[in-house]
């Protein structure tokens, strides 16, 4: 289709020839122009062919209109548009409005064929006596001069879209060869059906449907006689009618469709009074398009699934198709959201750690659905804005929640939420549950030290010190012990036996990784202590992992897609994967529930719901989380420090006052009120039991190593498949520094850390217990701890 005539000659001849050929031979039959058959005079004959010659072809593109993104429950969040239109079918437009809008545009609309000869004759007479170029074009004209527009825009074609709106006699006979052509093709319903949808009727709403919610917060099929003619002359000069902006000439042009529908006899004298007497201004009721995200309810999730759904290969194969598609093409997009979970986060989270809160902390939270990923709530304790430097305490247009592809930035230091992949490690490398893990004596002061050597593979050149919350360690502690008190030097201990790599790559299977998108340094600090950064979203769905027994499914925030004719887009099955083996899953799970029931996590229980989770607290108590799950749902929770680093130290938040903040003194307690409102109503399930091997591992014999030195003890330890760890002394008559027991004897479960008590060279002559321990093992360890040269701190701990 070309926008613009061609072929066209002496346009001020044709087109006088065409009229007095149409005037003079009668070629009006059943509303349409024929071409003349043995016209006579030359001017005639000629202008017949040359309008004959003219391109008839007409096609109209389909109409830009509006997506909807909605929640859930079909609440609509956001209506992304290049243009603000909604296409409906005829029987959906009032037919008080079908009236008002042919009464004022065309009342001959359904007798003429395309063109009315008695307009056509009007214009050639006024033009002829040189009173301009006049129009008179038909309702079925208009559509196609706004189609011819609608099409050029929509190419980029400048230049045949100001052609398609020309004021010129070769303009107005293209469009005559178009019309006629038109009414061949289209019925007259179809015709007024697209000149309703594509129509521009003011303050950037395009079509009856969207000028409908726009200007009366109603439908178009619920229009009444005086917003059908307000509407229906706004059409011929919209922007100096609109009746936001021009409420006085808006009423005077709705009263002259008003008079125009009475001339007709389409409405009643009574009507015409009582219909002119209502003030447009009281008329009005607005509603603004949620036309982009800022204006959404939902504007951080919004962000998120519009970035989302520039990544999906089903709505195109380009990311400016896909953006186009979803702008311009009238998409429904059902997206996970659930609303009634959504309020409840936002809710508790700002109860708790209220929006421009004076100590500038911040919080955020991301719940997702295990074993499919869907993303059913995302929060943050600020309100949305955008511009240039309009950033502060309270204010932000970065998603916290998700990594920076999607609007966030590079996340947070997520401390001994890190724990949890050391764990998932050691159950699949045979510690067992009921086990035991090494561990070096540390205080909040006094920290142990782990040597280059020690630290191995991905380990610093420096030592690295760790500290603990309370005076523990020195000697293997129960793995259940261990995470339950998030013990800082058990789980250095055993990241560094497992292999910092080996965790690493749990990590990754996981699905874990930077806001960036890379994944989790390998350092030490890192793998251990979570001195690396994430976000809420992709914790959440790591640890949903557990939940759904091993089963990794990638976030996902959108349920479902539907095209403006109501079919379905066919969608990539969600992005699940078995990443770890069930039975590891339920063994972490059977772990993480003490940190609840027992531990640092306490403040987090459910009561009689299962739950399973860890605490998180960084170096320096700058971030804290809880990141827990039970079989329904998956959250994470972070309240740290987003705007400027600091210790949270005696800070009080919504009344209550922190003396020291840890992820249990409040990312716990947030993670309980929201987990409890949204559970409310799902049935209370119960996490499936691990293995007994599991539980307890392979029990297999120790082998007796009294006598020997420390390193050949735990080089025969080690090949039956135990780890070792020097506990402490105890008196003997065996040489010094040599074995005298191990701590278990006899048996243990294959894996587990066996202790090892070490001569003293002498018996007291007191002394009636040979084998009694003479160190505690703070002493032990003092004595035998390495001058500390140069150290690393870890970037992060409980």
């Amino acid at each position: 289709m070309n926008g613009r005539a061609t072929n066209v000659g002496n346009v001020v001849s044709l087109l006088g020839a065409f009229v007095a050929t149409a005037m003079v031979m009668g070629l009006l039959a059943a509303g349409l122009l024929i071409p003349a058959v043995g016209a006579t005079g030359a001017a005639a004959t000629s202008g017949v062919k040359m309008f004959d010659d003219l391109p008839g072809e007409f096609t109209a593109s389909p109409l830009s209109q509006q997506s909807r993104i909605v929640d859930a429950k079909g609440r609509v969040l956001a209506t992304p548009q290049e243009e603000n239109r909604i296409i409906v079918n005829l029987k959906d437009v009032a037919p008080i409005m079908q009236k008002a809008q042919i009464a004022i545009e065309d009342s001959r609309f359904y007798e003429h064929g395309g063109v009315d000869p008695r307009g056509i004759l009007r214009a050639a007479v006024s033009n002829a006596q040189g009173g301009g170029t006049q129009g008179a074009s038909t309702l079925t004209q208009q559509y196609v001069k706004l189609t011819l527009q609608e099409n050029a825009l929509r190419n980029n074609d400048k230049e045949a879209a100001d052609a398609a709106v020309a004021v010129s006699a070769s303009r107005k006979i293209q469009e005559i060869k178009y019309a006629v052509t038109l009414e061949k093709e289209m019925t007259k319903d179809q015709i007024l059906q697209g000149y309703l949808n594509l129509a521009y009727y003011g303050d950037l709403a395009y079509g009856i449907e969207a000028a409908s919610q726009h200007y009366f917060s109603t439908s178009a099929k619920k229009l009444n006689l005086t917003q059908a003619a307000l509407l229906a002359g706004l059409v011929q000069n919209p922007s100096k009618t609109d009746p936001v902006h021009n409420p006085t000439k808006a009423q005077a042009r709705r009263n002259v469709v008003l008079d125009r529908m009475y001339d007709l006899g389409i409405i009643t004298a009574k009507q015409l009074k009582s219909a002119k007497a209502v003030p447009v201004r009281k008329m009005l009721k607005v509603k603004n398009p949620l036309s982009n995200c800022a204006a959404s309810s939902e504007q951080y999730f919004c962000n998120y699934v519009m970035a989302y759904l520039k990544t999906m290969p089903e709505l195109g194969k380009s990311v400016p198709e896909r953006i186009k598609n979803v702008t311009q093409g009238g998409l429904t997009i059902q997206t996970t959201l659930n609303p009634d979970i959504q309020n409840t986060a936002k809710r508790q989270l700002t109860q708790r750690v209220p929006i421009g809160n004076s100590e500038g902390i911040g919080a955020a939270v991301s719940i997702v659905e295990p074993g499919t990923g869907r993303v059913l709530a995302m929060a943050q304790n600020t309100t949305y804005t955008t511009g240039k430097g309009s950033e502060k305490k309270g204010l932000t247009q970065v998603n916290w929640n998700v990594d920076r592809q999607y609007g966030g930035e590079n996340g947070f230091q997520f401390g001994s939420t890190a724990k949890m992949y050391a764990i998932v490690t050691a159950l699949q490398k045979g510690i067992p549950i009921n086990g035991s893990i090494p561990s070096k004596f540390a205080t909040t002061k006094q920290p142990a030290v782990y040597t280059p050597k020690e630290q191995g593979r991905c380990g610093d050149l420096k030592n690295w010190e760790v500290r603990n919350d309370e005076a523990i360690g020195g000697h293997p502690i129960p793995f259940k012990t261990a995470t339950a008190k998030s013990v800082n030097t058990a789980f250095a201990s055993l990241v560094l036996h497992l292999g910092v790599p080996n965790v690493q790559k749990t990590m990754t299977t996981m699905g874990l990784h930077t806001g960036s998108g890379a994944p989790i340094t390998c350092g030490p600090a890192s793998v251990t202590l979570g001195a690396s950064t994430t976000t809420p979203l992709t914790l959440a769905s790591s640890y949903a992992t557990l939940a759904a027994n091993g089963k990794y499914c990638a976030p996902n925030p959108i349920l479902s897609i539907t095209t403006n004719n109501k079919k379905q887009v066919k969608l990539r099955p969600a992005a699940c994967k078995q990443v770890i083996d069930a039975d590891i899953a339920k063994g972490a799970t059977n772990l993480l529930t003490n940190v609840i029931k027992s531990g640092t996590g306490r403040a987090a229980s459910l009561g009689s719901r299962p739950a399973a989770g860890k605490t998180g607290t960084t170096d320096n108590h700058y971030q804290s989380w809880f990141v827990g799950y039970t079989p329904q749902l998956a959250t994470a929770v972070w309240v740290g420090t987003p705007y400027k680093q600091f210790r949270m130290k005696n800070v009080r938040l919504a009344g209550t006052y922190y003396g020291e903040v840890f992820g249990g003194t409040i990312s716990a307690p947030i993670w309980h009120a929201i987990m409890q409102g949204a559970s409310e109503g799902m049935p209370i399930r119960s996490f499936d039991d691990p293995s007994d091997k599991l539980l307890n591992g392979d029990r297999i014999s120790i082998p007796y190593v009294s006598g020997m030195s420390v390193s050949q003890a735990k080089a025969v330890l080690q090949d039956a498949g135990f780890s070792a760890q020097v506990a402490g002394q105890t008196y003997s008559n065996l040489s010094p520094g040599v074995v005298v027991y191990t701590d278990p004897s006899g048996t243990a479960m294959r894996g587990e850390t066996i202790s090892l008590y070490t001569s003293t060279g002498y018996v007291p002559t007191a002394q009636q217990a040979p084998r009694q321990r003479v160190a505690s093992n703070y002493q032990a360890r003092q004595s035998s701890q390495p001058t500390p040269s140069k150290t690393k701190k870890p970037k992060g701990h409980k």
